[in-house]
């Protein structure tokens, strides 16, 4: 059963904020995807799961505040929330396991980069903005 659209406002909005499209269907998570097919595209698996949601998103917001890479498109569906948007996403990358908070980032169609919810966990925001800058970094345009 979804949160509260109250509850997870302030989440979601952490995210569109700077810059994240926010999916709410399986037709637009479809037509974003299909403009990933070229370019680099982040996509942000939003989630309220503890300290690993807590990390995700200021991790996020770091390593795009500091990386000369910044993908092309900034994508996110919420777990738990979104339920259609979120399945048509993971569908994206079906051989991974379902993990929120989550990224996966894209170039030219394909998954090139992956962030489950065990490497976010028990680290604090820098340590994720360090992970996903470098791999802005590598598979940046």
């Amino acid at each position: 059963m979804p949160y509260s659209p109250l509850l997870v406002k302030p989440m979601k909005e952490e995210l569109t904020e700077i810059g994240f499209t926010d999916l709410l269907t399986g037709d637009a998570v479809d037509s974003a995807m299909e403009k990933a097919k070229s370019g680099v595209t982040l996509v942000a698996i939003n989630s309220v799961k503890g300290v690993a949601a807590g990390m995700a998103r200021p991790g996020v917001r770091i390593a795009l505040e500091n990386t000369s890479h910044r993908p092309d498109q900034l994508l996110t569906v919420f777990a738990d929330q979104d339920l259609e948007a979120t399945d048509r996403m993971r569908s994206y990358f079906a051989d991974i396991p379902p993990s929120d908070p989550s990224f996966a980032l894209f170039k030219d169609g394909e998954l090139v980069y992956f962030i489950p919810r065990h490497r976010i966990e028990g680290r604090d925001a820098n340590a994720v903005a360090s992970d996903l800058q470098a791999a802005l970094d590598e598979f940046g345009q």
